[in-house]
């Protein structure tokens, strides 16, 4: 609990600095830059989790998490995949600008994933942190990194007026946050090494983690790649800052679960314990979904200026389309502190191509909205999966999905009815 509270503490802290920067720099810029650069986070996002081989996890659940040899070999996998990644976005840049008519995307999407080849170089006592669920300086760090790379791009915005200052913010984010980590996190300093039982490790339990992440990038992602072809980008932007305000719950206990539930199950906490953290998390990340779906359009209203103002009726869909996955958000990692990547892939594969299939029939009938009808669907569908896995690890909790459930309909059907005339001229005006 402590643990979940620094990381519920850094996330919020987090997405206050976000949301000022964000109300600074929509003052700024123009609805375009935001949907280019959503376009640009969609390619670089797609590019990490494609590689993705499960480092973290790895570290989290395995029994030689703290064995230097260990840590060694998968941090030079890590700046491997750093450097292979930005040489894929050199050689991707032309053709996706190609592909969505954007060619500003050729520009800019190399220079942003250089971000990605600093990363690369992340110490492994981030990972060590998080194993013994030591989040405190790891949050700070964080958040001082991010401060750095915010006040970076208003200054940028305020001389160039351009997404160009966006982009470059974001890998001065990316440095800062490198060198804070290096020098401000205790523990043994990497080095470059490979160990072949180590290697055997990571690759055996990371080739799931893998696939997982393929379908992961169309579950987290997928929205922004098929309205990028659908909308204009000043409407993409709109969304963009819709899907930020509405996210944010979600991306908040996932952001938890993921650092803390593998822990709590790797360490066999008693079920009634592990079912108070469920209910807990719950109740704070479905009860901020509440909270947003039915105040989004009149927080939209006092937090932006008049371009932005459709945004409000993106926030109420989106966040009633997400409660069925908050719900089951704390059962997939008990699979992966298990060491199951297998089911936890087939898991992930079901929802993101239920999602993506939703999502493109979505928009291809009643653009923006449909799609995000269609976003909702899917995971509903997909929460059934979700039910056969947390039952092969024998913790899932039906009664906490039956009072969730009612209680999120219940308040989504009102916010839905209080909030129809916002959401009807959202669906006519972002085309």
């Amino acid at each position: 609990m402590r643990s979940a509270s620094w990381i519920v503490l850094g996330y919020g802290a987090s997405q206050a600095i976000r949301l000022a920067s964000n109300l600074i720099l929509t003052r700024l810029l123009f609805p375009e830059a935001f949907g280019l650069m959503a376009l640009i986070s969609v390619i670089t996002v797609g590019l990490t989790l494609f590689s993705d081989v499960g480092i973290a996890p790895s570290i989290a659940q395995s029994k030689r998490g703290d064995d230097p040899p260990f840590l060694n070999t998968a941090w030079t996998i890590q700046v491997a995949r750093g450097f292979l990644l930005w040489g894929l976005a050199w050689l991707l840049a032309a053709p996706v600008a190609a592909f969505y008519g954007q060619a500003d995307l050729a520009v800019y999407l190399p220079i942003a994933a250089m971000a990605l080849a600093i990363q690369g170089f992340s110490p492994t006592r981030i990972e060590t942190a998080h194993r013994h669920l030591l989040m405190g300086r790891v949050t700070a760090l964080d958040l001082i990194s991010q401060v750095i790379g915010i006040a970076v791009m208003i200054v940028l915005a305020v001389i160039w007026q351009s997404v160009a200052a966006l982009v470059v913010g974001g890998v001065v984010q990316a440095v800062a946050r490198l060198v804070l980590m290096h020098f401000g996190l205790p523990g043994v300093r990497n080095r470059f090494g490979w160990e072949p039982a180590a290697g055997r490790e990571l690759v055996s339990f990371g080739k799931w983690i893998f696939l997982s992440t393929l379908f992961w990038f169309f579950a987290s992602q997928g929205d922004k790649a098929i309205l990028g072809k659908f909308l204009t980008l000043e409407s993409l932007g709109i969304y963009n800052i819709g899907y930020f305000l509405a996210s944010f719950p979600l991306l908040l206990g996932l952001n938890v679960t993921g650092r803390v539930m593998i822990p709590v199950y790797r360490e066999g906490a008693a079920p009634a314990r592990v079912s108070r953290l469920r209910y807990a998390l719950s109740a704070g990340v479905i009860g901020l979904l509440m909270v947003m779906a039915l105040l989004g359009p009149w927080l939209t209203d006092l937090l932006y200026d008049a371009r932005y103002g459709h945004a409000g009726g993106i926030i109420v869909i989106l966040s009633v389309a997400l409660i069925p996955q908050v719900i089951g958000m704390t059962y997939d990692q008990a699979a992966l502190a298990a060491g199951d990547s297998r089911r936890f892939f087939m898991s992930s594969a079901a929802r993101s191509s239920l999602q993506v299939g939703f999502l493109l029939i979505g928009a291809a009938q009643a653009g923006v909205l449909g799609a995000m009808i269609g976003m909702g669907l899917a995971l509903l569908i997909s929460h059934a999966v979700l039910i056969w896995l947390a039952r092969v690890h024998g913790v899932w909790d039906a009664p906490h999905d039956l009072v969730w459930a009612v209680l999120g309909l219940s308040v989504g059907m009102l916010a839905l009815w209080l909030h129809w005339d916002a959401i009807a001229a959202m669906a006519a005006a972002t085309v």
